[in-house]
């Protein structure tokens, strides 16, 4: 069964942030090949959002590689699937900040 994907507030700056940084040290061509990678994956979240592991079982979060550098993180709830942060993976862990 099909649901929505929300994006939270963090997810959607975490976002900002990746397209900024690809178009300024990359070029257009290379941000929208991940925005088409990023799409692909969140539609197969959307899908079948039992498909990825789970990281944190208490809360039920998930985690999908979406590429080398990228990871989604997104919970899902009864009628749709919050995305949480797209996480970039070179980061420091300890960044990380999924408490909604």
């Amino acid at each position: 069964m099909h649901k929505d994907i929300i994006w939270s507030p963090l997810a959607d700056d975490d976002l900002y942030h990746v397209i900024e940084y690809l178009l300024s040290n990359w070029n257009p061509r290379v941000a929208n090949n991940f925005l088409d990678i990023l799409y692909e994956h969140l539609e197969i979240i959307a899908n079948n959002p039992k498909q990825f592991p789970l990281v944190y079982k208490t809360r039920k979060y998930r985690k999908c590689v979406v590429t080398k550098h990228n990871t989604v993180y997104y919970k899902e709830q009864e009628e749709n699937i919050l995305l949480l942060r797209i996480f970039d993976t070179r980061q420091n862990p300890k960044k990380l900040k999924l408490k909604f």
